[in-house]
């Protein structure tokens, strides 16, 4: 019997009514939906009880308003054919019961993330934590032979990501970072034409991120009784609770994560990386300007920012906290700018001019989550790998470096990933785990 809640045609319907085709020219739009049709019909007719992918979701959500992506996620992987999701795991109980009766009968609630490893019938996790857990969890887990989909930033620390890499060759499993904009073919779009020279040489690349916030002292209050507190620190440094240390505004806190830096610097700077072809190397340098707030108890994450990176060939990437939400690509001919909503250009002709036959074109997925189930399912390389989860994180964490050294600038060898010339930099890209927890 096929484990798809609806027919084969339902769900390409679905999937061709789900494309991201807004604001798309007229000859992009064809192309992404030519491109899914054949996917689609590249699919199984049905898909019996042996096909079934078996999931696991680590790290539910926040309480009520609070950070969900990981259940989000879950809940998208569990709408594809062929998917069953058999454990919830969260260290707050409400949320992982809540979590797991949302799939069934047959879906276990965990407190620990060690037990889902140890299900031989687990095919595959979804990591949700907050960012300070998530390479501890994703390292176990391709050990466990489990492939994973990790939420974005992917890391905590430079040095995270060198020892995430090295377990994820070693063991050959599937691995999606959540960076889910290169599955939008806005984004794609604007990264194919960078890539092809529509704009000339490129200048100057603007990822506008929103901006940091400043708050605290807050009171140490009483941990809820169905909160695990020290279990959610985790590798994090002991702290008393409050509970802005955690669910959605742990982003604010470095201890956890790194601000809007990482927040959206890993969805904005990944796609800038990504159009300047630099998936697998970085900038050069680094210097930057900012307001880090110095209260004690409070958010200690980068306001008012500007960073700023230089590539190969004079080429500057800034990241800087006002403007519209989006990337800015500017060059000699002119600029093109796109977001989740649109995209647009100094001259409209940018965009409707279609690439010729030979122009490169970048890996094509219209669904991040149906992405990574295909690639479990045939074992190929997803959009957004490890290695590219972790350099598009790389650069957000030097910024960050640089911001908390009072705007230094720093030279960067994206070979070695080391800064030259500065060990107080260089003792930066990691960070002392707590016991009993070790990378």
């Amino acid at each position: 019997m096929s484990s798809s809640p609806y027919s084969r045609r339902e769900f390409t319907a679905r999937s061709l009514a789900g494309l991201t085709l807004a604001a798309l020219p007229a000859w992009y739009a064809q192309e992404v939906t030519a491109a899914e049709q054949v996917r689609l019909a590249d699919m199984p007719r049905r898909l019996g009880p042996n096909d079934t992918l078996q999931i696991a979701c680590i790290g539910a959500g926040g309480r009520k308003g609070g950070f969900r992506q990981g259940l989000g996620d879950t809940r998208a992987m569990s709408r594809q054919p062929g998917v069953k999701v058999v454990g919830v795991c969260d260290v707050e109980r409400i949320h992982r019961e809540e979590g797991a009766r949302a799939f069934g009968a047959d879906c276990k609630p965990y407190a620990d993330f060690r037990e889902v490893l140890e299900r031989d019938d687990v095919d595959a996790v979804v990591i949700g934590t907050p960012d300070h857990w998530h390479v501890l969890i994703a390292i176990q887990a391709l050990k466990a032979g489990k492939d994973v989909y990790c939420e974005k930033p992917l890391t905590l620390t430079v040095d995270e990501g060198k020892a995430l890499r090295k377990v994820q060759k070693k063991y050959r499993r599937v691995f999606q970072v959540g960076s889910q904009q290169r599955s939008d073919g806005r984004f794609r779009l604007a990264c194919e034409l960078v890539r092809n020279g529509r704009l000339g040489k490129v200048k100057t690349v603007e990822a506008r991120l929103p901006n940091g916030t400043k708050e605290g002292p807050f009171a140490v209050q009483p941990v809820p009784e169905d909160f695990d507190w020290n279990m959610w620190l985790g590798p994090a440094p002991w702290a008393e609770y409050v509970p802005q240390r955690t669910h959605g505004s742990f982003r604010h806190w470095f201890e956890y994560s790194g601000g809007m830096m990482t927040d959206w610097g890993a969805h904005h700077l990944d796609i800038s990386q990504w159009a300047l072809g630099a998936d697998e190397a970085g900038p050069l340098s680094v210097e930057s300007r900012g307001m880090l707030p110095a209260m004690a108890n409070g958010y200690n994450t980068a306001c008012d920012f500007q960073v700023r990176y230089t590539y190969p060939e004079g080429v500057t990437l800034t990241a800087v906290c006002e403007g519209e939400n989006g990337v800015r690509f500017d060059g000699e001919a002119g600029w093109i700018f796109v977001s989740r909503g649109r995209i647009e250009a100094s001259d409209p002709k940018l965009l409707e001019e279609p690439l010729s036959g030979s122009a490169v074109r970048l890996y094509a997925s219209n669904n991040h989550i149906a992405n990574f189930l295909e690639c479990v399912r045939q074992r190929k390389q997803p959009i957004c790998t490890a290695e590219v989860g972790h350099r598009s994180a790389t650069v957000c964490h030097i910024g960050n470096i640089s911001l908390r050294l009072g705007g230094r600038h720093l030279e960067w060898d994206p070979v070695t990933e080391l800064f030259r010339g500065d060990e107080e930099a260089n003792r930066m890209l990691g960070r002392p785990y707590r016991d009993p927890w070790k990378l």
